[in-house]
């Protein structure tokens, strides 16, 4: 494997490899990031979905230490694939430092795209909705939102209670932010190089509330957002990540932005 340079800015002291310099010869189109914690059990066919897309993607995998082999299987298809950068963090260090750190290590690579997304890796959300993302990010919007709410979008597998309470928060984090948002905590979004590159930093979260404060960011500094509709679909192999910590945490941010601000 290369060892790629990583910039000395980025949460931990963690490792990224490269099966390919290729990176550095040609620009993809668009980078895709793919925080982990323990997804042996989808990484594998997920990966090869997306490169079945045809889509000239770079995909960086942010691994926080999985205990289950997550990032060895990354590493594996690295021998058989093209374009895939696998950080391992050296520990759980929350989704929000995860994509921070993905956002610095794309910028820092010699011909980083114009385009970032994000997504979650178990299957939650579809592959195939990636270039839909892309194709409304090029018509001149920075932040493109795959929402869960807006119209034609559609959500399976999720208890009453758990669409009641997301429902909720929505509404409470899009009242914060100023901003007609159907689905500010979507973490199926497309980014323009030029918005992350004048916001990275200003992002301080650490876990899930990162979604409000990119969305919040985008609204205070007058850059175009779009949500256009996706499938949501729940897991269906391994656990979800998202803590009581880590809960809290994120009704803590909505409630002390929402008095500051």
């Amino acid at each position: 494997m290369n060892q790629i340079v990583l910039p000395s800015n980025v949460v931990g002291r963690g490792s990224c490899t490269s099966s390919s310099v290729e990176h550095k010869l040609r620009k993809p189109s668009v980078a895709i990031m793919l925080p982990t914690y323990c997804e042996a059990d989808n990484i594998d066919s997920l990966v090869r979905k997306i490169k079945s897309l045809k889509t000239d993607s770079l995909i960086v995998v942010i691994d926080d230490s999985s205990h289950d082999g997550t990032a060895s299987i990354v590493e594996s298809l690295q021998e058989e694939f093209d374009n895939i950068l696998v950080f391992t963090r050296p520990a759980k260090l929350g989704l929000g430092t995860a994509i921070t750190d993905g956002f610095k290590l794309i910028l820092s690579l010699e011909n980083s795209p114009d385009y970032i997304i994000t997504m979650d890796a178990d299957y939650s959300h579809d592959p195939h909705t990636i270039r839909k993302l892309l194709a409304t990010a090029k018509k001149g919007y920075d932040l493109v939102i795959g929402s869960r709410y807006t119209k034609g979008s559609r959500i399976i597998g999720w208890h009453i209670i758990r669409l009641l309470i997301s429902r909720i928060a929505n509404f409470v984090a899009s009242t914060m932010v100023g901003m007609r948002i159907h689905d500010c905590t979507s973490g199926f979004r497309c980014y323009s190089k030029n918005y992350v590159e004048n916001v990275i930093g200003f992002l301080h979260s650490q876990t899930y509330e990162i979604q409000i404060e990119t969305v919040k960011q985008a609204w205070t500094r007058g850059f175009k957002v779009k949500e256009i509709p996706i499938t949501f679909e729940n897991r269906k192999k391994g656990k979800s990540k998202l803590t009581r910590t880590e809960f809290q945490a994120f009704l803590s941010y909505i409630m002390k932005a929402k008095l500051v601000g």
